[in-house]
């Protein structure tokens, strides 16, 4: 496979500054030198690449919208974006780490927590030497956190947590967790706050989950906190009520839309080269009607969600960008990329299902990253809100 050249139909490139393409072509340059050789073997044994993870975080990839103070690259938001398509471009576990490290597991330190917190924890993190990961959802309410039955004492000088999360990203390698646990009554959402815990606490263990069928280049575990004792300053204070780690996940959703795209642009790009040499009846296949119109719906997709996204890093740039404009993005632009890979792996006919093509792998990974920062469904209904002013989850 010849290096990946862009899929830039409006030339949105034109857009885009200088720094913002530098970071993107290094990315880019990256990806295709060092994840696209690789994944595809780390997909069917089932396991992350973790050899890429110094390499990620001397190009700067962890936290990299966050000040260059606590080590991180402090690029703006665009910039950023670009980061995660590329990644994604890549595979969603990929992203999908670097996601979850710098939009689940730092920003919450950075936004909520204290100058002491900010200082001890975000350099090692944004250098890779400290991995987190975010423990919100459970086994038992994914769509709905203000259920959580997580809990934290106070003592006299410690908390105590005590619960499960599930669907954990990064879960098994992480040595930090943000857990988010109930510190009042379980009906109490207001009493909702976030704890730094490293992973070695007593108490604290990970499990893997057998049996993925996507995301399979990706650590996914369940994390058991069983009396888990933290001092008094693990408690990020800026923190309270389901609004902050909503926040988190705003954060992360916004990387998703990107990172979406870059997905659609690999598959797009593998149908485009296959489509032209592939021979059937003796000609390309690309010569047919029906691959010529597969091609056109995937480049008009995959060209609107472009600007749609660059159209909210800006907005997000100048403090503009709301949730539901995050959660529109997330929500088309991966729908648009599950239905590109899809037809993507159709026109590939058999070769489709295999690994050294791509098409299989993205769509696998896309069904999940449909359903996980906020279900697809629970983005249109957030959207329905936002027009209507009546929530439809009561």
């Amino acid at each position: 496979m010849g290096k990946f050249q862009g899929v830039d139909f409006y030339d949105v490139d034109s857009l885009l500054s200088e720094e913002e393409r530098a970071v993107r072509d290094t990315v880019r340059a990256w990806v295709d030198d060092n994840v696209i050789p690789v994944i595809g073997e780390h997909y069917l044994e089932g396991r992350f690449p973790k050899q890429l993870v110094p390499q990620m975080a001397e190009l700067g990839l962890f936290g990299a919208n966050l000040p260059e103070e606590y080590g991180c690259a402090g690029l703006n938001n665009v910039a950023y974006g670009l980061i995660m398509q590329e990644l994604e471009r890549g595979d969603s576990g990929v992203r999908s780490f670097a996601s979850v490290q710098g939009a689940l597991a730092m920003y919450p330190i950075y936004a909520f927590g204290s100058d002491e917190q900010k200082r001890r924890w975000l350099p090692k993190m944004a250098s890779g030497d400290v991995i987190g990961c975010f423990g919100l959802t459970e086994p038992d309410y994914g769509s709905n956190p203000a259920g959580m039955i997580t809990v934290a004492k106070e003592t006299k000088d410690a908390w105590v947590l005590n619960g499960a999360k599930m669907w954990i990203t990064n879960g098994s390698t992480a040595q930090l967790a943000i857990v988010w646990a109930k510190t009042g009554k379980l009906d109490d959402v207001n009493s909702i706050r976030g704890f730094i815990v490293p992973t070695n606490t007593k108490g604290f263990s990970a499990k893997d989950q057998k049996g993925k069928l996507s995301l399979r280049a990706s650590d996914t575990s369940e994390l058991v906190l069983q009396d888990v004792c933290v001092p008094k300053d693990a408690l990020l204070p800026q923190s309270g009520g389901l609004k902050s780690p909503l926040m988190c996940l705003t954060q992360a959703r916004y990387g998703i839309a990107w990172g979406a795209v870059g997905a659609a642009m690999a598959c797009y790009d593998e149908a485009v080269g296959y489509a032209k040499n592939r021979v059937t009846f003796g000609h390309p296949i690309g010569g047919f009607q029906l691959q010529q119109a597969r091609l056109a719906e995937m480049l008009t997709e995959i060209t609107k969600a472009q600007l749609l996204c660059l159209q909210l890093g800006r907005l997000k740039d100048q403090g503009k960008a709301t949730p539901q404009q995050v959660s529109l993005a997330k929500r088309n632009n991966v729908s648009i990329a599950t239905d590109v890979a899809r037809e993507t792996r159709r026109l590939l006919g058999a070769n489709g299902i295999l690994a050294e093509y791509q098409a299989m792998r993205h769509l696998a990974n896309l069904e999940s990253v449909y359903t996980y920062e906020g279900t697809h469904d629970i983005h249109t209904l957030i959207l329905g809100q936002e027009i209507t002013g009546i929530s439809a989850f009561n």
